[in-house]
């Protein structure tokens, strides 16, 4: 629960995408399958049927390539492996690491790869549509007293052939295909947009980084600056005050010793002027 909680809900969409794709790819497989053994092998797209009044049964007349069915059934069947593996991995990924890292090539690859794959999608489901198209009007031409063409299926077909599901089959297989290439469109939104948010996330982080950033070296510059000129003021200050107080220091002493000095100086020249003077009496 840990780990579903840390996957983004973008990522958690788009393996919900992956899953949903891998289904209709295995139920587009299958009812192609079916509807092809049912036929013994013979591909019905683009094919013609013909009635038997007499037994009133319904008779193929020609019918494809099993080229072509087997193409478009190893289209399904490799878009469902496709998103079967993509999804297998993103899980492990996620239980694994506990985390998501999509790297920007990756993605890019992976579009590309989702590209192509729709690309193939948009044929096979033109190949279906326009087969099971063509064949439905030969139905409502050549048998009688229906009205659409999935009424064919209750009517008799002759042996070999078992046509009981033939619209059915071609008609779910028709929906797979759709199913699948519209859910590829919005699987590569998904990417594309999971691409974008990212490199906005991966922007803004930037822009903060480098706007926090800047404040920060604004404010150290601004407090080195302050605490700097605090320093010096400082420094100033006191180199001022202890030198003024060293030449005021200086000074007084200066003055006290040489007025001393003068006045031992003074002193002893009168009194050695003043012996003198009582010496010549």
């Amino acid at each position: 629960m840990m780990a579903i909680a840390k996957i983004p809900w973008l990522l958690l969409l788009e393996m919900g995408l992956y899953a949903s794709c891998f289904v209709c790819g295995i139920v587009t497989a299958a009812s192609l399958t079916i509807t092809q053994g049912s036929f013994r092998g013979l591909c019905i797209l683009y094919g013609t049927v013909n009635h038997n009044s007499s037994s009133d049964s319904i008779l193929v007349q020609t019918s494809s390539s099993p080229s072509l069915c087997y193409f478009v059934s190893a289209i399904s069947v490799c878009v469902a492996v496709f998103c079967f593996s993509i999804s297998l991995y993103w899980i492990y990924t996620c239980c694994l690491d506990g985390g998501v890292n999509r790297e920007c090539l990756w993605l890019s690859v992976t579009l590309v790869v989702c590209g192509v794959f729709l690309f193939f999608l948009l044929v096979t489901g033109c190949v279906l549509k326009i087969g099971r198209d063509s064949l439905c009007d030969s139905v409502l031409h050549a048998v009688p007293n229906i009205t659409s063409c999935e009424e064919a299926q209750s009517r008799t077909w002759i042996s070999p052939y078992t046509g009981t599901q033939f619209y059915t089959g071609l008609y779910n297989a028709g929906v797979g295909i759709n199913t699948q290439y519209y859910t590829g469109l919005h699987r590569a939104g998904v990417s594309i947009n999971t691409q974008y948010y990212t490199g906005l996330y991966r922007a803004g982080v930037s822009i903060n980084t480098q706007y926090y950033t800047g404040l920060y070296r604004a404010g150290v510059s601004i407090n080195t600056q302050y605490y700097t000129g605090l320093y010096r003021a400082g420094v100033s200050i006191n180199t001022q005050y202890y030198t003024g107080l060293y030449r005021a220091g200086v000074s007084i002493n200066t003055q006290y010793y040489t007025g001393l000095y003068r006045a031992g100086v003074s002193i002893n020249t009168v009194l050695h002027w003043t012996i003198q003077g009582w010496g010549q009496y």
